[in-house]
């Protein structure tokens, strides 16, 4: 029996991909061009792509978006 192992590129994502948090984050010793690519990448994402998905959400799985408020509204409020 043939068992596969899961490939790192079958991971899901938000809104940044591990290149896009190793650039921003500066674990990759990334160049400013490059630091400033995937700022911009995921502002598009943000603002282009999310309002989609939260229109979709919101439609037809209600629960699905509160629960992604929480986890936002969670993560942005100060300690």
């Amino acid at each position: 029996m043939l068992v596969q192992k899961p490939h790192a590129m079958s991971r899901y994502r938000a809104i940044m991909t591990e290149t896009d948090r190793e650039h921003i984050s500066g674990e990759s010793d990334p160049s400013n061009q490059q630091r400033d690519q995937a700022v911009y990448r995921v502002s598009k994402r943000i603002t282009e792509e999310l309002p989609k998905d939260i229109a979709v959400l919101a439609e037809h799985r209600p629960d699905k978006l509160e629960e992604l408020r929480e986890i936002v509204c969670e993560e942005s409020e100060p300690e």
